[in-house]
């Protein structure tokens, strides 16, 4: 699972497909609200803000 923000998706995509050998589903972070989890604020590869859920 990776959240990051729009520079760092396609990155994001490549690194899921490489381990899991399988597409990923893409969340955009800004229409969806979970009831039990508060997404990381950050990118994971930089410091800009987390806007995409890569699982």
């Amino acid at each position: 699972m990776y959240t990051v923000c729009k520079d760092h998706v396609e990155h994001a995509i490549d690194q899921f497909v490489d381990e899991f050998e399988d597409a990923p589903d893409i969340v955009d972070l800004k229409e969806t609200e979970f009831s039990d989890w508060d997404p990381p604020v950050k990118c994971s590869e930089c410091d800009n803000n987390a806007e995409f859920l890569v699982v």
